[in-house]
């Protein structure tokens, strides 16, 4: 192997669940140089993500074992050093960041890909940046409105860990829909696209994805793609609430976009404004309320695949 090979670990992921396979699979790896580290609050994966590339300048891979929050942190600790290329193992509740890639489903077999695809597969693929202060990069999603809502409500509640001892984790994100559907009060929306600007009224939500999936398996933007060098945004406005309720049923086969009020752009740069604060994930993690700049990078990052 001609990369050094370092795992981050999130143990806490589905209420560690994460360290129970790691215990299980550690094993393939016996016998290979590597480093483990292991998060311990949030914020960790970013910090030793940003440590570890900086103080090497050899081949790195950087290999996340968690759920789609700690490949996203790790990911914004270390992406733009190029001597750095990702990998992931999904041990988490929703997992999107492996469907959306067509990484393996099994831990397992995800490590051993890992080991025999060393250094053969690296593909350079896309990854969007939200404008700011700290630039913050994402890999799978941005949500701002209703779908931001859900998040945010769903990783803070109770709910989840106890889901997530039957392995039923992304059922909580049902459990918020239902309950704060009928609270909930659509904004107006104003958006740009490039060079077209829009303003969408009774707005539920807008999602800019990078790839297919969000939110535990739904598949929000079939034809988005991490390497074309766009994203794929939708748009979910003037809504009954029951009408909403099919487009969350259909989502995980993409017949959503049968609707006519489901409306998806393509476009490189994105601006999301509002006089009103509306919630903001990034791949499912909360980060604040809109105004929003977002821009693609295109083959920014290199996943071994």
């Amino acid at each position: 192997m001609n990369k050094k090979l370092v795992f981050i670990i999130n143990p806490a992921a589905k209420n560690g669940y994460s360290q129970k396979v790691w215990n299980k699979i550690r094993r393939i790896v016996d016998g290979v140089p590597h480093d483990v580290y292991y998060t311990k609050e949030k914020g960790d994966g970013v910090a030793l993500a940003k440590r570890i590339a900086t103080n090497t300048n050899l081949p790195l891979l950087l290999v996340a074992v968690g759920g789609d929050g700690t490949i996203h942190e790790v990911i914004n600790g270390a992406i733009g050093h190029s001597h750095v290329t990702f990998a992931y193992i999904p041990t988490g509740s929703g997992n999107d960041f492996a469907k959306g890639y067509k990484l393996p489903a099994h831990p397992a077999k995800c490590l051993e890909a890992i080991l025999h695809l060393i250094p053969n597969k690296v593909e350079h693929v896309d990854s969007g940046v939200i404008s700011g202060k700290t630039p913050r990069y994402f890999v799978n999603s941005v949500g701002v409105g209703f779908d931001a809502l859900i998040a945010k409500k769903a990783n803070q509640s109770r709910l989840k860990k106890w889901l997530n001892y039957f392995s039923l984790g992304t059922a909580v994100y049902g459990v918020y829909l239902v309950r704060e559907i009928f609270s909930y009060k659509p904004q107006t929306v104003k958006l740009q696209i490039d060079d077209q600007r829009f303003q969408f009224e009774k707005t539920w939500f807008v999602t800019v994805s990078n790839q297919p999936y969000y939110g535990g398996g739904m598949m929000i933007a079939p034809s988005a793609n991490p390497t074309d060098g766009e994203f794929c945004v939708t748009v979910v406005h003037h809504l009954s609430k029951m009408k909403l309720l099919c487009v969350f049923i259909t989502v995980f086969w993409g017949g959503h976009l049968r609707f006519k009020e489901v409306i998806q752009f393509k476009g490189k740069n994105i601006q999301i404004f509002n006089d009103r604060p509306v919630d903001v994930h990034a791949d499912g993690e909360s980060i604040g309320e809109i105004p929003l700049t977002i821009e693609i990078l295109p083959k920014s990052w290199k996943i071994l695949q």
